[in-house]
């Protein structure tokens, strides 16, 4: 089957490696979901959707679970950060903050986190002080 990158698959979780995760796609090829792209929880043999995020050299692929393409995933990065602000007014993260914590709190990685709030400070929807994250008062 020949597949291109962003293409959307089916995929069934597989058997765990060091990198990460064997995956199937499609009933027909296998994939790996690299562990630092995983930020939910996932077990063996739970179908989902997934994305070819990466056709390598060797022809093996490498999959994601979210949409490649920086608007796709720094709008779904926005819009959980304000979700999260939205149910508890002030997120008590920076971006001094560690990745564990705002693995755990968001569901992103540090990077991601630190480019949507960096977004939402520029559209000023939020504020950033010292030690947390809040909504602005005209949001």
């Amino acid at each position: 089957m020949s597949f291109k990158e962003g293409d959307q698959v089916q995929i069934i979780i597989g058997r765990q490696t060091n990198l990460g995760f064997i995956v199937e796609i499609n009933n027909s090829e296998e994939g790996l979901l690299y562990n630092n792209e995983i930020y939910i929880p996932i077990e063996t043999g739970m179908e989902t959707i997934g994305y070819i995020k990466k056709i390598r050299e060797d022809g093996k692929l490498d999959i994601s679970l979210n949409k490649q393409g920086f608007l796709n995933v720094i709008e779904r990065n926005c819009s959980e950060v304000l979700n999260k602000l939205e149910q508890k007014n002030t997120i008590f993260l920076n971006d001094k903050s560690s990745p564990d914590d705002i693995t755990a709190q968001l569901n992103m990685s540090k990077k991601a986190f630190k480019k949507a709030i960096g977004v939402l400070y520029k559209k000023k929807k939020i504020i950033i002080n010292s030690d947390s994250i809040s909504l602005t008062k005209n949001n």
